[in-house]
């Protein structure tokens, strides 16, 4: 008894149209399935683009070097060369 009974899908959507209209849910589900589209093209670009670079690499027969890691650009300076703070207390 997990599923949803087709009585329990009548009342779901009779609470959408009450909430959000008849006029506006015809354009909310045409939104969605635009961003929809968009997800699944993107997706679908994301694993062609990783595909060719794993193509490539293999094709030079090397390997991507490993990543370094970044240096913190932050430089220590000792107590006596650093600004005082002189705002009002």
């Amino acid at each position: 008894m997990g599923g949803l009974q087709p009585w329990h899908w009548v009342i779901v959507i009779a609470v959408f149209v009450l909430l959000f209209g008849a006029k506006k849910l015809p354009d909310a589900a045409r939104s969605l399935g635009k961003s929809m589209r968009i997800f699944k093209s993107e997706i679908k670009e994301m694993q062609a683009d990783s595909k060719s670079e794993t193509r490539e690499s293999d094709a030079a027969g090397t390997t991507p070097p490993p990543a370094k890691p970044i240096a913190s650009e932050r430089v220590d300076t000792p107590v006596s060369e650093q600004p005082s703070d002189k705002r009002p207390a």
